[in-house]
Protein backbone atom coordinates (compact mmCIF):
# COMPACT_ATOMS: atom_id res chain seq x y z
CA UNK A 1 0.00 0.00 0.00
CA UNK A 2 1.74 3.61 -1.26
CA UNK A 3 0.64 5.90 1.27
CA UNK A 4 0.47 10.12 0.15
CA UNK A 5 1.81 13.05 2.44
CA UNK A 6 -1.60 15.08 2.68
CA UNK A 7 0.63 17.73 4.12
CA UNK A 8 2.44 18.32 1.15
CA UNK A 9 -0.56 19.02 -0.55
CA UNK A 10 -1.95 21.69 1.76
CA UNK A 11 -1.08 25.34 0.23
CA UNK A 12 1.32 27.02 2.08
CA UNK A 13 -0.14 30.89 3.29
CA UNK A 14 2.45 33.36 4.38
CA UNK A 15 1.39 36.30 5.55
CA UNK A 16 3.27 39.56 4.03
CA UNK A 17 2.95 43.74 4.63
CA UNK A 18 5.23 45.49 1.46
CA UNK A 19 5.95 48.30 2.51
CA UNK A 20 7.58 51.72 0.18
CA UNK A 21 7.23 55.35 -0.07
CA UNK A 22 5.03 56.04 -2.44
CA UNK A 23 2.85 53.04 -2.22
CA UNK A 24 1.73 53.46 -5.88
CA UNK A 25 3.73 51.19 -7.75
CA UNK A 26 6.05 48.15 -7.22
CA UNK A 27 4.28 47.42 -3.74
CA UNK A 28 1.06 47.17 -4.62
CA UNK A 29 2.54 45.44 -7.98
CA UNK A 30 3.57 42.56 -5.01
CA UNK A 31 0.84 42.69 -2.85
CA UNK A 32 -1.11 41.48 -6.03
CA UNK A 33 0.97 39.19 -7.06
CA UNK A 34 1.23 37.57 -3.45
CA UNK A 35 -2.66 37.18 -3.35
CA UNK A 36 -2.63 35.67 -6.59
CA UNK A 37 -0.96 32.95 -5.15
CA UNK A 38 -3.00 33.14 -2.39
CA UNK A 39 -0.90 34.39 0.30
CA UNK A 40 -2.27 37.45 2.58
CA UNK A 41 -1.09 40.17 1.42
CA UNK A 42 -1.08 44.23 2.27
CA UNK A 43 1.05 46.88 0.68
CA UNK A 44 1.36 50.69 2.17
CA UNK A 45 3.79 53.46 1.90
CA UNK A 46 5.40 55.77 4.44
CA UNK A 47 4.05 58.73 2.03
CA UNK A 48 1.31 57.39 0.13
CA UNK A 49 0.97 58.65 -3.82
CA UNK A 50 -2.58 59.57 -4.71
CA UNK A 51 -3.45 56.36 -7.17
CA UNK A 52 -2.05 53.15 -8.21
CA UNK A 53 0.62 53.91 -11.35
CA UNK A 54 -1.19 53.14 -14.41
CA UNK A 55 1.53 51.03 -15.94
CA UNK A 56 1.85 48.82 -12.89
CA UNK A 57 -1.97 48.17 -13.39
CA UNK A 58 -1.61 47.55 -16.97
CA UNK A 59 1.39 44.80 -16.69
CA UNK A 60 -0.48 43.38 -13.68
CA UNK A 61 -3.70 43.41 -15.89
CA UNK A 62 -1.27 41.66 -19.20
CA UNK A 63 -0.52 38.94 -16.41
CA UNK A 64 -3.83 37.93 -15.32
CA UNK A 65 -3.26 39.46 -11.80
CA UNK A 66 -6.51 40.44 -10.44
CA UNK A 67 -5.88 44.50 -9.40
CA UNK A 68 -9.11 44.79 -7.76
CA UNK A 69 -8.99 46.49 -4.40
CA UNK A 70 -5.62 48.13 -4.92
CA UNK A 71 -5.02 51.54 -3.73
CA UNK A 72 -2.16 53.52 -2.22
CA UNK A 73 -2.52 52.66 1.97
CA UNK A 74 -0.48 55.02 4.48
CA UNK A 75 1.58 52.89 6.80
CA UNK A 76 -0.42 54.55 9.72
CA UNK A 77 -3.67 53.05 8.75
CA UNK A 78 -3.03 49.71 7.95
CA UNK A 79 -2.26 47.17 10.91
CA UNK A 80 1.54 46.30 10.54
CA UNK A 81 1.03 43.45 13.50
CA UNK A 82 1.04 39.68 12.61
CA UNK A 83 2.62 39.38 9.63
CA UNK A 84 5.31 36.49 9.07
CA UNK A 85 6.97 39.00 6.67
CA UNK A 86 7.40 42.74 6.47
CA UNK A 87 9.48 43.62 3.13
CA UNK A 88 10.28 47.03 2.15
CA UNK A 89 10.98 47.21 -1.74
CA UNK A 90 13.82 49.09 -2.06
CA UNK A 91 13.13 52.53 -1.24
CA UNK A 92 15.49 53.43 1.87
CA UNK A 93 11.95 53.37 3.94
CA UNK A 94 12.75 54.27 7.42
CA UNK A 95 10.99 52.70 9.88
CA UNK A 96 11.59 52.84 13.15
CA UNK A 97 8.70 51.32 14.77
CA UNK A 98 8.14 48.37 11.83
CA UNK A 99 10.75 45.50 12.07
CA UNK A 100 11.35 45.45 8.14
CA UNK A 101 12.56 41.76 7.62
CA UNK A 102 13.99 42.05 4.14
CA UNK A 103 14.99 44.43 1.81
CA UNK A 104 14.50 43.81 -1.64
CA UNK A 105 16.54 46.32 -3.54
CA UNK A 106 14.46 46.83 -6.20
CA UNK A 107 14.99 50.05 -8.64
CA UNK A 108 11.98 52.18 -9.12
CA UNK A 109 10.56 51.49 -12.55
CA UNK A 110 8.41 54.76 -12.68
CA UNK A 111 9.29 56.68 -15.40
CA UNK A 112 10.73 53.73 -17.20
CA UNK A 113 9.65 51.91 -20.07
CA UNK A 114 6.80 49.73 -19.91
CA UNK A 115 9.26 46.92 -20.69
CA UNK A 116 10.55 47.69 -17.28
CA UNK A 117 7.32 47.58 -15.61
CA UNK A 118 7.14 44.02 -16.76
CA UNK A 119 10.75 43.04 -15.39
CA UNK A 120 10.21 44.24 -12.51
CA UNK A 121 6.74 42.67 -12.18
CA UNK A 122 8.49 39.18 -13.09
CA UNK A 123 11.21 39.99 -10.29
CA UNK A 124 8.47 40.46 -7.74
CA UNK A 125 7.08 37.61 -8.65
CA UNK A 126 10.24 35.49 -8.34
CA UNK A 127 10.74 36.64 -5.37
CA UNK A 128 7.59 35.84 -3.59
CA UNK A 129 7.75 32.23 -4.52
CA UNK A 130 11.47 32.08 -3.66
CA UNK A 131 10.76 33.62 -0.67
CA UNK A 132 7.83 31.24 0.78
CA UNK A 133 10.02 28.83 -0.39
CA UNK A 134 12.99 29.54 1.83
CA UNK A 135 10.74 30.39 4.50
CA UNK A 136 8.05 27.35 4.62
CA UNK A 137 10.95 25.47 3.53
CA UNK A 138 8.67 23.97 0.49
Amino acid sequence: MEFINLVSLIPIVVKILFVCVGNTCRSQMAEAIARSHGHVATSAGTHPGEEVNANAMRVLTEGGIDCSGLYPKSLDDVDTTGHDKIISMGCGVQCPNIPIDIDWGLDDPLGQSIEFYRFTMQRIADLIRDSVDEWTDA
